[in-house]
């Protein structure tokens, strides 16, 4: 806007001198506030002089020769303000310009349509693109924000900073319908919504197979179906899990997790989803982190689980822990496994340096029921019962070697019969330099699933299965992937 005022210096009758000297003054200030703007170019076209506002927002323009002319107000970061004007010699006129930002007439951007997924789709993957079109009209650069919420929770997720039109979700959890929304910034206007759009995905499959995977130096769980072709991970890269165990009655995953300098017991449902930690008091501990195992109990209520020389139960819910073994010789306790038909436990133990290895079993109050493994040198360990416990499944270094680093040079898979059976050597068919470990039987006993490495202690781990009864068709299954349960 532009006020004009003339002012009269000098009358002369009533003739008016055309060819003279006159001037403009004024002031310039913001719109709407009319706060004085400081340092705005005032000049006129054609030139006679320039001059700029000082901090009160007043100019001065004197010995302009008389005439017509386009008096213009400018600043970087202002909208440029023109007026035509004419000077009349010995009159003073006088002009007051108010400015606007230069963004003033940019008109905002259009709300994002959303396109992928469709509005309500639904048996979605657990990670997907979204997909969205805009406009702006004034073909400004745009940059968009994404809100995820769900039905499950309150948590809303925000993400920011998007320049394009697409952008992946990863990490979802199945089976839960999820809402969102783009946001469209032309860091001019304020952001224009879109419409929601809500998409669920779909339930898990049935990956009946668990296993690690060191993941940027952290251990991390995943899931798999049998042929090895599904992987889903179900705990995150920035934590370390290991050791799950899948309970098949309650669709709950317990495992070990790092918590500062202590390992304790979580549990998660099968898709990850869940996640609670159940042991704080007592953590789990033993002579070798990458050896412990623990199992569960009372279908899927409670937790067997070793600390040093001690034997712990305690409910899935984090409550109710008690002492339920502990070694008479002051060696540790490193893995148990229970069955749950005939309530026997069975236990490794050995000593500081995972030597002086015995497997026996204990009933539910601890009391000796049968001795499996004593009296050998090695490592030994990777201990599972059978279905209906007359069978357990071990494995132990034939080699006998001992040494500080807990190198195994010659891991074989045993079963050994409780009715007096001679124990069946399942390795036989291994290659020469290598070790198998941590086996387990698979959910119909004819076959197990393990663990096999070079000797070296440092080459990759790969997760193989074999059946029972054809010990020469051994069948890869997982790359650098360890500790597997099938259940």
């Amino acid at each position: 806007m532009v006020l004009v005022i003339l002012t009269t210096f000098s009358c002369s009758e009533d003739t008016i001198d055309l060819e003279g000297l006159g001037s403009v003054k004024g002031r310039v200030v913001k719109v709407g506030t009319n706060e004085p703007l400081e340092n705005v170019k005032i000049s006129t076209n054609p030139g006679s002089s320039t001059v700029f506002t000082n901090a009160e927002g007043f100019y001065l323009l004197e010995n302009v020769p008389s005439g017509d002319y386009s008096l213009s107000a400018q600043r970087e970061g202002l909208l440029a303000v023109f007026e035509g004007i004419t000077v009349i010699s010995d009159r003073e006129l006088e002009v007051v310009f108010e400015m606007d930002v230069e963004t003033a007439g940019n008109r905002p951007p259009d709300a994002a349509v959303l396109l992928t997924p469709a509005d309500n789709a639904t048996n979605l993957p657990i990670e997907l693109g979204l997909v969205w079109s805009s406009n702006d009209p004034d073909n400004d650069e745009l940059k968009y924000t994404v809100t995820l919420r769900n039905d499950e929770n309150t948590n809303v997720e925000v993400f920011e900073n998007i320049t394009d039109t697409t952008f992946a979700l990863s990490g979802l959890a199945y089976g839960v319908k999820y809402f969102w929304q783009v946001a469209s910034s032309d860091d001019i206007n304020d952001p224009v919504n879109s419409s929601t759009f809500a998409f669920e995905t779909g339930i898990p499959p049935n990956n009946r197979i668990v296993f690690t995977r060191l993941v940027q130096g952290n251990s991390v769980i995943y899931s798999s179906d049998e042929s090895g072709a599904t992987e889903i991970a179900l705990t995150s890269e920035s934590k370390n899990s290991f050791r799950p165990r899948r309970n098949v009655a309650t669709g709950k995953i317990a495992f070990l997790q790092s918590v500062g300098s202590q390992t304790h017991l979580f549990t998660m449902n099968e898709d990850g989803s869940q996640v609670r930690q159940v042991t704080s008091q007592v953590g789990v501990s033993g002579f070798n982190l990458e050896e412990i195992d623990f199992s569960w109990d009372a279908n899927g209520s409670k937790l067997l689980f070793p600390n040093q020389d001690k034997l712990y139960s305690i409910n899935a819910t984090g409550s109710g822990l008690s002492l339920v073994y502990q070694t008479t010789n002051g060696n540790l306790i490193t893995e148990v496994d229970k069955n749950e038909n005939t309530g026997i436990i069975a236990v490794k133990t050995n000593d500081l340096d995972g030597y002086s290895v015995e497997i026996l079993t204990i009933n539910n109050s601890g009391v000796l029921q049968n001795t499996v493994l004593t009296g050998l040198t090695g490592a030994a360990g990777g201990i599972n019962l059978s279905v209906d416990g007359s069978k357990l499944l071990y494995t132990r270094d034939i080699s006998g070697s001992e040494n500080t680093s807990y190198r195994r040079l010659d891991s074989h898979m045993f079963i050994h019969n409780f009715n007096g059976s001679p124990a069946i050597d399942l390795s036989i068919e291994k290659p020469s330099g290598t070790n198998d470990l941590d086996a387990r039987f698979s959910p119909n006993e004819a076959s197990v699933i393990y663990v096999n490495t070079s000797n070296d202690g440092i080459s990759a781990r790969n997760i193989q299965t074999v059946p029972i009864l054809d010990l020469g068709n051994r069948t890869g299954l997982l790359e650098n992937a360890a500790m597997p349960d099938w259940e």
